[in-house]
């Protein structure tokens, strides 16, 4: 299993205000912040899962957090496009992935494809 993953980001301000609202959609806060350094981890209570950090950009990767319940994946939706992020996906049921697979995609103001999912009902 995967501890956690880092992005570069060539802005840290405007990724830190697009993954403070994306990410804050799912029920993650940001923790770890030092704004000398340039960087700030993302997550539930004591787990970062995706950490930022100021540097030169690295091609685009493709990450999925995984979501509670539709309505999350709906608000993080809503809430990355109206942080800047780009609509790669509306909200919706993806039978192709899975039968329950339920996910949005987004991507963040470095190009990364950012997903949430369920697999609720």
């Amino acid at each position: 299993m995967i501890d956690h993953v880092t992005l570069s980001v060539s802005d840290f301000g405007k990724a830190l205000g697009f993954y403070r609202s994306a990410l804050g959609a799912l029920g993650f806060e940001v923790q770890g912040l030092d704004e000398a350094g340039r960087c700030a981890g993302f997550g539930l209570k004591d787990q970062q899962c995706l950490w930022i950090a100021e540097g030169k950009r690295k091609p685009a990767v493709h990450i999925a957090f995984r979501s509670g319940s539709r309505t999350a994946v709906q608000a993080f939706h809503r809430a990355a496009l109206g942080a800047g992020g780009k609509d790669n996906g509306a909200p919706g049921a993806r039978a192709d992935y899975g039968p329950k697979y339920y996910a949005a995609f987004v991507i963040d103001p470095d190009g990364n494809n950012i997903e949430a999912v369920t697999h609720q009902e």
